[in-house]
C-alpha cells in the first residue's frame, strides 16, 4: 500500500501490467478489510466535514475522530441522514454512539438538524475556522458592492481574507494606505478581526461571552447589511460558538486532512467515482492499521481480489 500512497492509482496500474479498473478492485478490498478492523471505542469527540466529489456534482461527508486525529466514516451526500449513517458504523466498529459527547461542525443547516435528530445529547461546537470562513465572506460582500464606485479596492480581495500574520510584505503597504481613506471595506474587515480577537484572548466561556456581547452590540449597529445579517447568523448560532471556550475543539485537522484528500485527488485527476475518492479517503486520512505492506505479495489473495 505504501507504493499507492506515493503514485497514482493509474501510474500503479501501468507499472504492474493491469487495467485501472482490476487495480480499483484490489484497493477496494484491501482498505474496506482493513477498516472492518478497526475499533473506535475510545472515540468521543468528532468532526464532520465535506469535500467536493467532482465540480459541481456530488459531495461527500467525513467524519473524523479529533482526538486522534484519523478519518472515520465517509459517506455520499451532506444531509442529515448522514449522520445517522455515521451511528450505524461507529456500532459495527465496537463504539456506542451515545460515547460521543462533542461534534464540531460547519454552521450549515442540514448538519446541525443532522446531529440534533440523530446524535441530541452531543454538544455541537462551531469552531473559529467557520465562523471566521463565514465572516470572511461577509467582509467581501462589503468589498465587491464599495469596488464598483470605489475602484481603489481593486486587487485587494484577498489582503481582506488573510489573516495579518500571513500579508506579504506589499499586501502590509497596501493596508497602510487603504485603511487612511475612510473605506465600508475597512470598516467590516476591523468587526472580523475583532471577532478573530475574541477567539485569540478569551480563556472561558464567560469572558468569551462578555466580549461577544459587545462585539454583537457592534456589528448589528454597522450599517453594513453584509455584516449585520452575519451578526445575525452569530446569534442565531450563540451557544454552538461558546461551547468552542469550552470543549477547545477545532476542526483545524480535520481541514488539513480534507487537504491531503482533494491533493490526492488532484494527483490523480480525478477517481471517477465517488466509492473511489471515498476509498482513497480513507487510505490517506484513515490511519488504518491492518493494511498488508503490499496486497501483491500473496498473489493468491491478490487474484481473488481481482
Amino acid at each position: 500500500m505504501a507504493l499507492c500512497r506515493a503514485m497514482t492509482v493509474r501510474q500503479v496500474a501501468q507499472l504492474l501490467g493491469v487495467s485501472d479498473m482490476r487495480l480499483w478492485r484490489v484497493l477496494d478490498f484491501y482498505v474496506e478489510r482493513a477498516r472492518a478492523q478497526e475499533d473506535f471505542s475510545e472515540v468521543t469527540s468528532v468532526g464532520l466535514d465535506e469535500t467536493a466529489a467532482r465540480r459541481g456534482h456530488h459531495d461527500i461527508s467525513l467524519f473524523h475522530d479529533l482526538e486522534a486525529p484519523r478519518l472515520l466514516f465517509a459517506t455520499e451526500g451532506r444531509k442529515a441522514e448522514v449522520v445517522a449513517q455515521l451511528a450505524d458504523d461507529l456500532e459495527a466498529h465496537g463504539a456506542c454512539a451515545e460515547n460521543i459527547r462533542d461534534v464540531c461542525i460547519d454552521m450549515s443547516a442540514s448538519d446541525r438538524s443532522g446531529i440534533e435528530e440523530h446524535l441530541p445529547w452531543t454538544n455541537i461546537t462551531f469552531d473559529e475556522f467557520h465562523v471566521i470562513q463565514l465572516a470572511n465572506k461577509a467582509v467581501d460582500a462589503v468589498r465587491r458592492a464599495e469596488v464598483k464606485s470605489n475602484p481603489v479596492l481593486k486587487r485587494s480581495r484577498y489582503l481582506w481574507l488573510k489573516d495579518q500574520q500571513d500579508w506579504s510584505q506589499g499586501q502590509l503597504l497596501q493596508y497602510t494606505d487603504l485603511r487612511r481613506l475612510n473605506l465600508k471595506t475597512h470598516r467590516a474587515y476591523r468587526i472580523k478581526e475583532s471577532l478573530r480577537e475574541i477567539f485569540r484572548l478569551a480563556s472561558t466561556r464567560e469572558e468569551a461571552e462578555a466580549l461577544l456581547e459587545r462585539w454583537y452590540s457592534w456589528a448589528r449597529r454597522c450599517r453594513l447589511a453584509p455584516m449585520k445579517d452575519f451578526a445575525k447568523t452569530v446569534k442565531a448560532h450563540w451557544e454552538g460558538i461558546l461551547n468552542a471556550f469550552d470543549s477547545k475543539l477545532t476542526n483545524g485537522r480535520v481541514e488539513a486532512a480534507n487537504a491531503q484528500i482533494q491533493a490526492a485527488k488532484a494527483k490523480a485527476r480525478g477517481f471517477g467515482s465517488v466509492r473511489h475518492l471515498i476509498t482513497i479517503a480513507d487510505l490517506v486520512a484513515g490511519k488504518l492499521r491492518h493494511l498488508p505492506a503490499c496486497p501483491f505479495k500473496n498473489q493468491r489473495r491478490a487474484q481473488a481480489a481481482l
